[in-house]
């Protein structure tokens, strides 16, 4: 038993170090490449390549991680309720910009894969790769799809969509706060939102209500897909 607790603090803590020095190293350096999360990954990643560690074994801290991140979520409402007015007001066009992305994220996926011929199970499991990750997985059982996979594409998407979110933005010439943080949330949910909130509290707020209403919108989409199939 105090071996099996000793396993996990050790992972927990080499997770968290990890965290800490990609941190720094991007707060220091600025490139967009040196995201905290994806940074933090590859070394982790290395860590057990190089001493052949099994991620069962590292998944024992990472589990205790991840079930304190989902309920950590909520604080994503602290810039929800400061800027409520606007993103009241603004609701509509919020919703409709969601929807948009919705569609394009199933299109984009589902398209690609017929192109290049992709065996039907991956596209189910891909269909949410822009959600959350356990709604993700819950989605993803409906569909009949793969879970690993899934988790696999939902931390991809989040990753690039935080290190590419600035470029977009400054390329497409976004001036709207509110339209920054929508495209953020509905593309890459939580990992976009981290870089969202950095990037601004109007921004962050948009892209945290965009996470919960791409969610809702995207299950009722999978709930119809799976009742039509």
């Amino acid at each position: 038993m105090i071996k099996e607790l000793a396993i996990t603090l050790f992972y927990i803590i080499l997770t968290i170090t990890s965290y800490i020095i990609s941190d720094k190293l991007y707060i220091k350096f600025k490139w967009p490449i040196l995201n905290p999360l994806l940074l933090s990954s590859c070394l982790i990643i290395i860590i057990l390549m190089i001493f052949n560690i099994p991620y069962s074994t590292y998944n024992k801290g990472g589990v205790v991680i991840t079930s304190i991140l989902g309920p950590l979520v909520v604080i994503l409402a602290i810039p929800m309720y400061r800027n409520r007015y606007n993103l009241l007001k603004n609701f509509i066009p919020i919703v409709g910009g969601i929807i948009a992305g919705i569609l394009a994220s199933f299109v984009s996926v589902i398209g690609l894969c017929k192109l290049f011929k992709v065996d039907n199970s991956i596209i189910l499991s891909l269909i949410s790769k822009s959600i959350t990750t356990p709604m993700a997985i819950e989605a993803t059982n409906m569909l009949g799809g793969n879970s690993s996979i899934t988790i696999i594409a939902v931390a991809i998407t989040g990753t690039i969509g935080a290190i590419i979110a600035p470029m977009v933005i400054k390329y497409g010439k976004i001036k709207s706060d509110i339209a920054k943080g929508i495209g953020i949330g509905t593309a890459s949910h939580a990992a976009g939102t981290s870089k969202a909130v950095e990037m601004g509290e109007e921004i962050g707020a948009a892209s945290g209500l965009s996470i919960a209403v791409t969610g809702i919108i995207t299950i009722l989409f999978i709930i119809l897909i799976n009742k039509l199939m």
